[in-house]
């Protein structure tokens, strides 16, 4: 899995409250940035930018200088559904859905990005990456998760609005929540709320 000194991503919640959500993943980055059926209607990849925009929020370091097509934008869409799709079958036992693996495995089998170190030490981006060499480290990046070591702790959070998925690599395996500041919180100020009821 694809890791930097910088982890998770700024959401904002439905009231607009911003908080902080790692997913433990560079793939699993990519799913709130919109999904299949009704997950549509949070979609942010409508043009080239919004795909660069993507990754220079994402946990990859240094940011990549993208040349990034209105097709890729297309198939990074595409491959995101799929993945969308197999992590959610995969969280909850289901066989993952074979189309999918194709897309998954189609993108994977293409050039990643690829790294460089520099006369400093600092690493680098080698040539002029593209969309497609993106959406391969994306891809390879999830298919090193879903046979890796840490395959068994990709979750959904247990909040029942919410439907983040994240892998929980934490050294006790008990996360329960896409972010503790988000849901986690919402769960105390609930379970204090139906305390004080019972009480009074």
């Amino acid at each position: 899995m694809t890791s930097s000194a910088t982890k998770g991503l700024t959401l904002h919640s439905h009231t607009g409250v911003a908080y902080q959500f790692d997913p433990g993943a560079l793939c699993l980055e990519l799913l709130p940035t919109g999904g299949p059926g009704p997950y549509r209607r949070y979609e942010v990849l409508h043009e080239p930018v919004d795909l660069a925009t993507w990754a220079d929020r994402s946990r990859l370091t240094p940011t990549p200088a993208l040349d990034i097509s209105p097709a890729e934008v297309t198939d990074a869409r595409r491959l995101r559904d799929a993945l969308f799709r197999v992590v959610v079958a995969h969280t909850r036992g289901e066989p993952h859905p074979p189309g999918d693996l194709e897309i998954l495995n189609e993108a994977a089998a293409r050039p990643p990005l690829a790294p460089a170190i520099t006369p400093t030490g600092t690493r680098r981006w080698t040539g002029t990456p593209t969309g497609t060499h993106l959406m391969a480290a994306v891809a390879r990046d999830a298919v090193e998760l879903l046979t890796g070591p840490f395959a068994h702790r990709i979750r959904t959070c247990a909040a029942e609005d919410c439907h983040l998925v994240y892998v929980d690599t934490s050294r006790p395996g008990r996360r329960r929540w896409c972010s503790m500041e988000h849901c986690g919180n919402r769960h105390k100020v609930r379970a204090l709320r139906a305390r004080h009821s019972e009480e009074g």
